[in-house]
């Protein structure tokens, strides 16, 4: 009987041993699993750390060498500087998109596709850069062309004069020869730019009233005014030819209406800068000889005037030369 109670008692023993045997065994799995997962999620995390530094890293360098590439591109030409800033500052704004993509949502692929199209947008702007720089030098190189020919044909106009005082006999040849000269300089002066624009200095205009005796006084009084007197000078412009400069005066009411009257010389014009169909007030043709010159007119339509602010512009060879305004109670 004391053989078996302790023969039973080890069995106890074993069969306890061999449970807690087995718990551990158990518990040692599953610290096993979890470090597993815990090593493969922090190798995850570092792959993830990796590439993300790797495309900062590579999203710096191609920003800050396109930023040199553009600087390196800047000039003098105001345009072309324009240019640069503005592609810059679009270049700024893919870059705080992409660390965006980077610092909250994790999206490297879409990331490393945006380098790829930021890279892209450099290569674009700067054939835009270049090809901007090209058509600015052959147009200067068109221009000083045109210049030249404009002063050869202006001195051949010159010896044709002459020639014409000293040979009578030849004057219906020369003639001849002269409207072809001014044939050719019309069709010459349609390809000179804006710098041939007379362009006008101390406009100025005020309401007029007629006194008894016939001079006029100047009145801002609106049920007063009988004309509008507009004067300006002329700047010196060596550019342009010497001979009769007409400008174009458009006076605007408060309304925003130009007064016109085709009786007294008003008409439409087409504005060279937006290409748009204006309507002008009156004309002014002036003799000029690439120097200052003060030029008056007047607008005397026969009406009234309403109150408010008017605006003065005088154009020459259909760009804006001056504009000013003027007040009437």
């Amino acid at each position: 009987m004391a053989t078996d109670a302790g023969s039973n008692s080890q069995r106890k023993l074993l069969a306890i041993a061999g449970a807690i045997i087995a718990v551990l065994l158990i518990v040692n799995i599953i610290l096993l699993v979890g470090r597993n997962r815990a090593a493969n999620t922090n190798k995850d995390l570092t792959t993830q750390l990796d590439e993300s530094e790797q495309l900062k890293a590579e999203l710096e360098k191609e920003y800050y060498e396109a930023l040199t590439e553009l600087e390196d591109m800047r000039g003098s030409n105001e345009e072309l500087n324009a240019l640069i800033e503005s592609q810059k500052a679009e270049l700024k704004k893919s870059k705080t998109q992409i660390e965006g993509l980077l610092r909250n949502k994790r999206q490297y692929s879409k990331a490393r596709a945006e380098i790829q199209n930021l890279n892209t947008k450099v290569q674009e702007y700067l054939a835009e850069i270049n090809l901007l720089k090209q058509e600015n030098e052959e147009l200067m190189a068109a221009t000083d062309s045109l210049s030249s020919e404009n002063q050869t044909l202006l001195t051949n106009l010159n010896q044709q004069r002459d020639s014409t005082r000293q040979l009578a006999t030849a004057r219906e040849a020369l003639l001849t020869e002269k409207e072809m000269l001014v044939q050719s300089k019309e069709d010459l002066s349609r390809k000179v730019n804006i710098a041939s624009v007379v362009k006008v200095n101390k406009l100025e205009a005020e309401g007029q009233r007629v006194k008894g005796n016939g001079k006029a006084s100047a009145n801002n009084k609106a049920r007063n005014v009988e004309q509008i007197q507009i004067c300006f000078e002329t700047a010196a412009n060596k550019v342009t030819d010497t001979d009769t400069e007409t400008f174009l005066v458009r006076i605007v009411n408060p309304n925003g209406e130009t007064l016109a009257i085709e009786s007294l010389g008003s008409g439409t014009f087409q504005e060279n800068e937006n290409q748009e169909t204006i309507r002008f007030t009156k004309i002014a043709e002036v003799p000029y000889e690439n120097e200052k010159r003060d030029v008056c007119t007047l607008w005397a339509p026969g009406q009234s005037f309403s109150a408010g602010s008017y605006t003065v512009e005088v154009y020459n060879k259909g760009y804006l030369a001056g504009t000013t305004t003027f007040e009437l109670k």
